[in-house]
């Protein structure tokens, strides 16, 4: 087996285990408020985020290189973990993928202004088509739009969002900066939020919080694994098996099936980023390959990005996301 399938595999095992992780959001969301959720995941996840900070071994302090990049990250960090976890309560799995797919649409528009990214016009139509896919998912006019749709949404903005500050900035700031401050932020803000929203948890509700954090730092370290071994651009398509998984687990867990419109509107968006990221990919398309070099997995604020997990573990060989 060759490098790139070897890095397809795991970037397939990788997203199987992200897709599990939302089935125990989605599971917990029906009881418990997002604020709830995401404080004690946060909570869980900071002995994981200590391990990596103790064995960091690049010199210097807290205090960003890039204060208002870091700002604009973190507060893009929480808006798409508040977001993500509201909408897998409120949506159905496979509709909550298909709008969150819209990512790398977003990043592909954002690279222009912050990265100076020139997008040609196969690119741009391939962003057109995909938003087009966008409006079949959501049908505005013959299906009520909820904040469950706004929410989903709001993943994909604060998702491409964080991926291309850190793409801005990833060459000068600590990867310790760009892992604590959301996690800070979230464990603050939805710190002060829940005594508003608190419900007693039982030990076997606290158990699939940890599990939340555990399941994502596993894939982020296995999707490491597969951005190392593979090329991007075999890579990348892969985050789109996770509508597979989204399909299997709504039907089995929780009497899901995805309707003719939501199947037609993901497989256009699908397309369209499929094309993206192979435009991307092809010699002097692109100077940034911002979509197809972005670990592309929304925040819940329970681990580490992949990005930053890497530039933990292969000091000095990482420098961009």
């Amino acid at each position: 087996m060759g490098d790139n399938a070897r890095g397809a595999l795991l970037a397939l095992v990788s997203f199987g285990v992200f897709a599990t992780h939302d089935v125990v959001i989605k599971v917990l969301g029906s009881g418990y408020s997002p604020v709830q959720l995401i404080f004690f995941s946060v909570t869980l996840a900071f002995p994981l985020a200590l391990v990596m900070i103790i064995g960091d071994p690049e010199p210097g302090t807290l205090r960003p290189r890039h204060p208002w990049w870091v700002a604009l990250r973190t507060a893009a960090g929480f808006l798409t973990a508040t977001s993500a976890f509201y909408a897998f309560s409120q949506l159905p799995l496979a509709q909550v993928y298909a709008l969150i797919f819209a990512t790398p649409l977003l990043i592909t528009v954002l690279a222009i202004p912050v990265l100076g990214e020139t997008v040609g016009i196969h690119r741009w139509a391939a962003v057109l088509v995909g938003l087009a896919g966008v409006l079949v998912v959501l049908r505005p006019g013959q299906t009520e739009l909820s904040l469950g749709h706004l929410a989903a949404l709001g993943v994909a903005i604060g998702g491409s969002t964080a991926s291309i500050v850190v793409r801005k900035i990833g060459h000068d700031e600590r990867p310790v900066v760009l892992l604590l401050y959301p996690m800070i932020a979230n464990f603050v803000l939805m710190g002060a939020a829940l005594a508003f929203v608190y419900k007693p948890m039982p030990i076997s509700d606290f158990g699939l919080m940890a599990l939340i954090a555990v399941l994502g730092w596993i894939g982020g370290r296995i999707m490491v694994a597969a951005y190392s071994t593979g090329e991007a651009v075999v890579v990348a398509p892969m985050q789109y098996s996770q509508i597979i998984w989204a399909t299997a687990y709504g039907a089995l867990f929780f009497d899901e099936l995805p309707d003719g419109a939501t199947i037609l509107g993901t497989g256009i968006i699908i397309a369209s980023g499929i094309y993206i990221v192979l435009r991307e990919g092809r010699g002097g398309r692109s100077a940034h390959r911002p979509v197809s070099q972005t670990r592309l997995r929304w925040e819940t604020g329970s681990a580490p990005r992949a990005s930053v997990l890497k530039r933990f573990l292969r000091p000095g060989r990482f420098r961009q996301e």
